[in-house]
């Protein structure tokens, strides 16, 4: 390559309440393209190369989302240096190990991965209100990450022992499939209330387009990723959890109800950019 050349830089992106979207925007420089990887995947196009490839995605019990994991099984992805960063709120556990060997059985690996502790948006065990209020360090670990990425680091984050027993133990807890983790049905844990005056919002914010209005009013059905993008983003809080009593993780509802979060710096319709089937630019 030639000095005075810029090298090229894709980061593909999972995003439910801004905060995976605002670290890839903050990764980016002049000569860098961000991509949705829910827009992605409704285009089908999975075939990418650049001199240097990113990630970011928020972890689901330790996890990537589903489609996240779908992506990463059937892209081909070609660059000299790659680097994922997996955002997490309170425990991240072996992430880095489960990214790893998700790429390893496709025959590829990241040259750099690590974590970043944001606001945790898990309703069913946080209060957004509070959760907002704590001081995770996020500008200092993020320059971290930033310098190690823009001088090509080789990396990989250290799991502890204790942290993969906390996963399996959750995974015991949960009866969540380690080869899928969180892919449930909108209909059976999503119900809208009347609160709800039919702005649209949920139509266009869930990845997988599962809402849709009709003339009873919005509906819900379709696999869910759980990344609450709908619930987190309706301006109404017109859409709360449904009681399910098998599933341990929402036997006991939500933290706080009324408290409702999405990243500061990213907009409404920047959610709606990145994961609506009609707005895509």
């Amino acid at each position: 390559m030639n000095m005075n050349e810029k090298m090229s830089r894709l980061i593909f992106y999972f995003t439910g309440t801004g905060n995976c979207l605002y670290i890839a925007r903050q990764l980016a420089d002049d000569n860098t393209e961000l991509l949705s990887i829910p827009q992605l995947m409704k285009q089908k196009k999975l075939n990418f190369e650049a001199d240097e490839i990113g990630l970011v995605y928020p972890i689901y019990g330790h996890m990537p989302p589903y489609m996240v994991r779908q992506f990463l099984k059937k892209a081909k992805l070609k660059a000299d240096y790659t680097f994922a960063i997996l955002t997490f709120g309170a425990r991240k556990c072996n992430a880095v190990e489960i990214l790893d060997d998700i790429t390893r059985k496709a025959d590829y690996r990241f040259s750099y991965i690590s974590t970043l502790m944001m606001v945790d948006n898990w309703l069913p065990n946080f209060d957004m209100n509070e959760q907002v209020k704590m001081d995770k360090h996020i500008p200092e670990n993020l320059a971290v990450i930033k310098n190690d990425i823009n001088s090509q680091k080789h990396w990989m984050q250290s799991v502890s022992q204790e942290e993969r027993d906390q996963h399996a133990g959750f995974m015991a807890y949960t009866g969540l499939d380690p080869e899928v983790g969180f892919l449930k049905r909108s209909e059976k844990y999503f119900v809208v209330t009347d609160r709800c005056i039919g702005c649209g919002v949920c139509t266009d914010v869930c990845p997988h387009g599962n809402y849709s209005l009709t003339s009873n009013g919005v509906k819900t059905d379709g696999d869910c990723e759980f990344c609450f993008a709908c619930i987190q983003n309706c301006p109404q809080k017109a859409i709360k959890f449904a009681k399910v009593d098998d599933d341990p993780l929402l036997a006991n509802g939500e933290k706080n109800p009324e408290a409702r979060y999405r990243n500061e710096h990213i907009s409404l319709m920047d959610i709606k950019r990145a994961n609506g089937i009609k707005i895509s630019k």
